[in-house]
């Protein structure tokens, strides 16, 4: 199979699965572009680029079934979004940041795999401090590593039982837009580079956005999916912490 044909439609997959339960893609875009041999700097700013026609479709989605949650995004926000600005204006080094993507990719393996639904009556109300606490470190690592912090917040969320995963999705979705854009904005203040395919690399993953999230939000069943994905996640994870490729 010619790689790139494979490639694109191992991206329509991501999108699709991701904003199916309310995520931008990030991670799984920057598992691709690493097992393709693309380099840190040209996959930071495209994965938050497809991040945010992705998670803003979503977002949509999820909203208009009445799954958001104002008063658990708001904080999470407030303190994300300039520290996601800074985070997207500093540089590491790039086996560094290899590392520390291979070891983030590990965190939506267990989201797709492991994280059951809360009950309602187990749903406890969330801290303001916490909130903020939470929402700043991921802000931040989010604008760092070029992800929109969904594959962080999910797993937060449910742990913590502040929400289910209909309203963990929708929380998620229009938090990876924000810090998406941010994270972005602040790359661009030091300059960034894009794939001259980029324009088909957005149709395709805002496609595959469009029909996740609405298949998604009507609980469309996506078992077979997420093994496929886990298993691409865990081959990513593999070469970045592994490989020197």
């Amino acid at each position: 199979m010619d790689h790139q044909f494979l490639f694109y439609t191992l991206l329509f997959m991501v999108a699709f699965l991701y904003a199916s339960v309310g995520h931008g893609g990030a991670s799984g875009y920057l598992a691709l572009m690493a097992l393709f041999s693309i380099t840190p700097d040209v996959m930071k700013p495209t994965a938050l680029l497809l991040n945010l026609f992705v998670s803003l479709t979503s977002f949509y989605q999820f909203y208009r079934g009445k799954y958001f949650q104002w008063k658990i995004f708001v904080p999470l926000a407030i303190a994300s979004v300039p520290l996601a600005f800074l985070g997207g204006m500093v540089s590491i080094d790039a086996s560094i940041y290899k590392k520390i993507l291979g070891i983030l990719l590990l965190l939506p393996i267990f989201r797709l795999l492991f994280f059951k639904n809360v009950p309602a009556e187990e749903l406890q109300k969330p801290k303001m401090g916490l909130s903020l606490l939470i929402g700043g470190g991921i802000g931040f690592l989010s604008g760092l590593i070029g992800i929109g912090g969904g594959i962080i917040l999910s797993p937060v969320l449910l742990m913590l039982k502040w929400t289910d995963q209909k309203q963990t999705a929708a929380i998620s979705a229009l938090f990876i837009f924000v810090n998406s854009l941010s994270g972005l904005s602040g790359q661009l203040v030091k300059g960034i580079s894009f794939s001259n395919d980029m324009v088909v690399y957005v149709v395709i993953a805002f496609a595959g956005g469009l029909c996740g999230a609405y298949f998604g939000a009507r609980r469309f069943n996506q078992n077979a999916i997420k093994y496929m994905l886990s298993v691409v996640l865990m081959v990513a994870a593999y070469k970045l912490l592994f490989t020197t490729a």
